[in-house]
């Protein structure tokens, strides 16, 4: 189940840090599936907004289910001049969201914290029909020798670090057991440039991340100083990133 815990106190990180999504995919979605400014949404464990926000713009209604109250009260600071969104206390297994009110589903980095039969239940639930699920990740390309050196200082110094994106894989069990093994994928170039307060931040921003007050918090942002030093330029790292989305119907 998705935890009220895990992002206690990172919701300005998270809002600082955490990267927008590729252009292109939001295009895509719009003009492949039918999406329109007629559509209902749901986006489900929306955190801060981030993915919400391009959704809003496109003038869809969009309905941001969040759990944890810091990051949802910072989505509700941050998109409070949208009236086309809706702010709700849910979560993935009970949205709180009517019968049958939603158009589309849409889940960005979060997918891994949920329970997946649960969440498919209440997929079922809410959507007028038998409709589409867009699971979204920002996810760094593992071969870049800088995302190498990220993983290697989170290893070192985070114990709860599974690996990027709470460790879900390409095709991971997870999605092909809620897809029911029908699903497309689709990736989208989006390389990040983060300054160092930037790059900072999304370190921090991550579930698994030490706190200020946790034992070797100052040795982990030592070391992230260290491989921000090594690999910038020009006060700038670059990370090689790609904007993926698994879709299907459930």
């Amino acid at each position: 189940m998705y935890t009220l815990k895990k992002f206690d106190g990172r919701a300005e990180d998270y809002t600082t840090g955490r990267p927008g999504y590729a252009q292109e995919l939001i295009e895509y979605l719009y003009t492949r599936f039918g999406i329109s400014d007629e559509s209902v949404i749901a986006d489900i464990g929306s955190g801060t907004g981030k993915f919400a926000r391009y959704l809003l713009d496109r003038g869809s209604e969009v309905y941001c289910v969040e759990p944890n109250p810091d990051m949802r009260h910072v989505a509700e600071r941050e998109l409070n001049g949208y009236t086309n969104f809706h702010s709700v206390i849910g979560t993935a297994e009970n949205t709180m969201l009517e019968t049958g009110s939603v158009d589309y589903i849409t889940v960005a980095q979060a997918f891994h914290w949920f329970d997946v039969a649960s969440f498919r239940q209440e997929c079922r639930r809410i959507m007028k029909k038998q409709g589409t699920v867009f699971l979204v990740w920002n996810a760094r390309i593992p071969e870049d020798a800088f995302n190498q050196e990220v993983q290697k200082l989170n290893t070192i110094y985070c114990p709860n670090f599974k690996g990027f994106n709470g460790g879900i894989k390409k095709d991971d069990q997870r999605i092909r057991e809620f897809f029911c093994g029908d699903y497309d994928y689709r990736t989208f170039d989006n390389p990040l440039f983060l300054d160092r307060g930037k790059f900072i931040a999304r370190c921090l921003s991550s579930s698994y991340s030490l706190k200020e007050g946790d034992a070797g918090y100052e040795q982990y942002l030592k070391a992230m100083n260290e491989v921000f030093d090594q690999y910038e330029k020009n006060g700038i790292v670059s990370i090689a990133n790609q904007s993926v989305v698994y879709i299907g119907k459930v």
